[in-house]
C-alpha cells in the first residue's frame, strides 16, 4: 500500500498545482489506482475524474470509459459525468453524438457553462465558425465576466475579419484588466488594421498607452512609427508644423527601436560568453 499512498499524494499535488500531467496520471492509474478503486475513500470521485480527463488527453478511451462507469454508479445521470462522456465521443471524432449529449444538458440547464464551452469548442473544431460565434455571444449574455470567453470571441471575429466586433471584445477585456499592456496593444493592432483616419488616430493613442504601461514593448514603438507615418500620408494639407512634429516622432521611434535591438544583441552576446565560460 506504500506505492498506492504515494501515488495518491502525487495525484493530489498535480491537482493543487493545476498540472495537466496526463501521461504520468495514466501511468499511476495503471500501476496502482486501477486495482484499488475501492480504497480511494473520499478522493474516489475526484481521482476518477482526473484520470478520465488525462486518459482522454492520451487517447486511452478504454480507461476513460471505465472511470465514467465507476462514477455513474454513485452519480447516475449527472450532467458533469455526461460532459465527460461527450469528451470521450469528441476524442473518438464522433462529434454528432458529443453534440447530442451537450445539447441535452443545455436543454435541461441553460446556465451550464461547461457544456456550453464544450459545444463551442466542437463547433470551432468542425469549422462551423458562424455557429460557434453565435453560441459564444449567447454564452456571454449570461456569463459577461468570463474574460477567457471575451478573448476567444475576439480571436474568432479576427479570423472572420470582423474587426469592429473584435475591437468591442477587446474593449471589454480592457475594462476587466486596464493595466494589461498586451490588451492595449491588441486593441491598437485591430484599429490599425481597420484603417481610416479615426481608427489610425485611435490606434496611435493606444500604442502610446501600451508604451506607457510597458516601456520595453518594441511592438508599441513600431506601432507608433506605422500609425504616425500612415497619418502623415493619409492627411492632406497638413501644416509644416504638424509635419515636423510627426517626423520627430518617427525619428524618435526608429532610434528607440534600434537602441532596443542593440541592447538585446549585447545581452545575447553576454549570455553566450557566460555559457562558454561555464563549459571551459
Amino acid at each position: 500500500m506504500g506505492n498506492f499512498t504515494r501515488d495518491l499524494e502525487q495525484l493530489k499535488r498535480y491537482r493543487e498545482n493545476n498540472d495537466r500531467k496526463s501521461r504520468e496520471i495514466v501511468k499511476i492509474w495503471e500501476d496502482s489506482i486501477s486495482s484499488n478503486i475501492d480504497s480511494l475513500g473520499k478522493e474516489k470521485h475526484i481521482v476518477l475524474e482526473q484520470v478520465c480527463v488525462a486518459s482522454i488527453d492520451c487517447c486511452r478511451l478504454n480507461i476513460a470509459q471505465r472511470c465514467i462507469q465507476e462514477l455513474n454508479k454513485d452519480f447516475p445521470n449527472s450532467s458533469r459525468i455526461r460532459i465527460l462522456e461527450s469528451m470521450v465521443y469528441e476524442a473518438d471524432e464522433n462529434y454528432h453524438k458529443a453534440l447530442q449529449i451537450l445539447n441535452d444538458i443545455i436543454k435541461q440547464d441553460s446556465t451550464n457553462s461547461a457544456a456550453k464551452k464544450r459545444k463551442i469548442a466542437i463547433l470551432k473544431a468542425l469549422g462551423r465558425y458562424t455557429e460557434a460565434i453565435k453560441e459564444l455571444t449567447d454564452y456571454l449574455k449570461i456569463f459577461m465576466a468570463d474574460v477567457e470567453a471575451w478573448q476567444e470571441l475576439s480571436e474568432m471575429y479576427i479570423n472572420e475579419h470582423d474587426y469592429s466586433k473584435a475591437a468591442f471584445c477587446v474593449e471589454e477585456l480592457i475594462l476587466h484588466n486596464p493595466h494589461n499592456h498586451l490588451l492595449h496593444q491588441r486593441y491598437a493592432d485591430i484599429k490599425y488594421t481597420q484603417g481610416g483616419l479615426e481608427n489610425l488616430e485611435m490606434a496611435r493613442t493606444y500604442y502610446y498607452q501600451t508604451l506607457k504601461l510597458n516601456p520595453k514593448n518594441i511592438r508599441a514603438l513600431y506601432g507608433i512609427y506605422l500609425t504616425t507615418t500612415a497619418l502623415l500620408n493619409f492627411q492632406k494639407n497638413v501644416t509644416q508644423k504638424k509635419k515636423d512634429s510627426a517626423m520627430k516622432v518617427i525619428d524618435w521611434t526608429l532610434k528607440q527601436i534600434k537602441k532596443r535591438y542593440s541592447e538585446a544583441s549585447e545581452l545575447e552576446k553576454d549570455i553566450e560568453e557566460a555559457l562558454a565560460a561555464l563549459e571551459i
